[in-house]
């Protein structure tokens, strides 16, 4: 039963990441967490699941990343 809820936790919106600032002169978990969600450099994309880890570390990077929901 715990399988079923984790499942429909994870099966759900996306969320797609859009890279506007450069890594560079941030500070080491700054960078970090544009790895984390996929991104290294300026104007690339990245989709990943909408679950509250990912949208933290959206709050973290805000001023770098541009999000669009699906």
């Amino acid at each position: 039963m715990a399988a079923a809820k984790k499942a429909e936790k994870t099966s759900g919106k996306t969320i797609t990441l859009i890279q506007t600032g450069s890594p560079i002169g941030r500070t080491d978990d700054q960078r970090a967490t544009l790895i984390g969600l996929g991104l290294n450099k300026r104007h690339r994309t990245s989709t990943l699941q909408d679950t509250p880890a990912v949208r933290g570390m959206i709050t973290k990077v805000q001023h770098l990343v541009k999000v669009v929901e699906e």
